[in-house]
């Protein structure tokens, strides 16, 4: 039987953890969403939420998404995310409160395995690794798995989007390829860098408009409002800053043929798969196409590797995206359903 405890992106999680820290002021969620493959590996956000339901929210679907991401690398991990709650927007976590969490971490004695999320970085890192040994993403020696995993995210997603750009535009390569890339930080940036070598086309925005003004202006590329990005026509939408921004509301608005980016849990609700499909958008499984961080941090944790295996893995991305691609023609099925039910295949076997 399923219970939804009153959450319904609960989906039969195997835990969810919270925990509070007074001396730091530590407030943290930590949700496991299964183990079935190995340890639920997932990292850790700090962010400002309008609530506490929305914080707990936010760790359930992430954790879900990266039990699926990890069974859809061929990891042997599970799925779990940690989401430590910033008092308010701008806040910086404390060294007290990174010790704290690093102690929530270690109390699920191996259950649970963090890296670098959102509003993280490998010196923080660092800094949860002095008080448990299950956190991956440290710093490493040159050619070493691990160390930051946004660029070998942005790496897979810009091999994701050229092969989404070849099966719906029939394009061989990225020249005069319109892409609005949504979100210009490590991953977004990283993408909109590779694809301007490649002579893409780009459009950006950011909830930093210095920052998307400052890289158009590196790359050559317009920038846009943050709240115009969806409505910009292009060939390409990639979204690479939060999720949920593909609704009822916004999906009519797209003028695009493919939505491809690194961003977790783009559509919004279950019903947006069908909504983006029947619109006939080519769209890449986010957690299909953003693998290549966790296969960086998750491979360095499993001591499967170097950078070289890493990069190997991280190029597989397009043939398990066309693999989606492939069943969902034949079946007429969104994606994203699709992907969602070769993942659960891939967990319970």
């Amino acid at each position: 039987m399923t219970f939804g405890w009153g959450f319904p992106d609960f989906d039969d999680h195997e835990g969810v953890h919270l925990f509070t820290d007074p001396a730091s002021g530590l407030r943290a969620v930590i949700a496991v969403h299964s183990t079935a493959l190995g340890p639920a590996a997932g990292g850790v956000r700090f962010w400002h939420y309008a609530s506490d339901r929305d914080a707990i929210t936010d760790a359930l679907r992430l954790s879900r998404g990266m039990s699926f991401k990890n069974a859809m690398a061929g990891l042997e991990l599970g799925g779990g995310k940690g989401v430590v709650l910033a008092a308010k927007p701008g806040d910086t976590i404390t060294h007290a409160q990174l010790e704290a969490f690093g102690r929530a971490v270690e109390s699920l004695a191996g259950r649970y395995v963090t890296a670098e999320d959102v509003g993280m970085s490998e010196e923080r890192m660092k800094v949860i690794a002095g008080v448990t040994r299950y956190v991956s993403g440290l710093p490493v020696e040159q050619g070493a798995a691990g160390g930051d995993p946004g660029p070998y995210t942005a790496y897979g997603v810009y091999l994701g989007v050229k092969a989404a750009a070849k099966r719906a535009l029939g394009a061989d390569d990225m020249k005069g390829v319109r892409v609005a890339v949504q979100g210009v930080g490590s991953v977004g940036g990283g993408l909109a860098r590779l694809l301007a070598e490649d002579g893409a086309t780009l459009t950006l925005a950011d909830v930093n408009a210095d920052r998307a003004a400052a890289l158009a202006s590196e790359l050559g590329a317009e920038h846009v409002p943050a709240g115009a990005i969806l409505g910009v026509d292009a060939d390409i939408f990639s979204p690479n800053a939060l999720g949920a921004i593909l609704t009822e509301a916004t999906i009519p608005t797209l003028r695009v043929k493919v939505v491809a980016g690194g961003a977790n849990n783009q559509l919004a609700t279950r019903e947006d798969y069908d909504r983006l499909h029947e619109r006939g958008i080519l769209y890449a499984p986010d957690y299909v196409i953003n693998a290549g961080g966790i296969i960086n941090v998750g491979l360095e944790y499993l001591g499967q590797g170097d950078e070289a295996e890493v990069n190997s893995r991280i190029e597989r991305i397009p043939g398990r995206l066309n693999e989606v691609w492939d069943e969902s023609e034949r079946t007429g099925r969104p994606a994203a359903e699709v992907a969602d039910a070769i993942a659960k295949r891939l967990i319970s076997r």
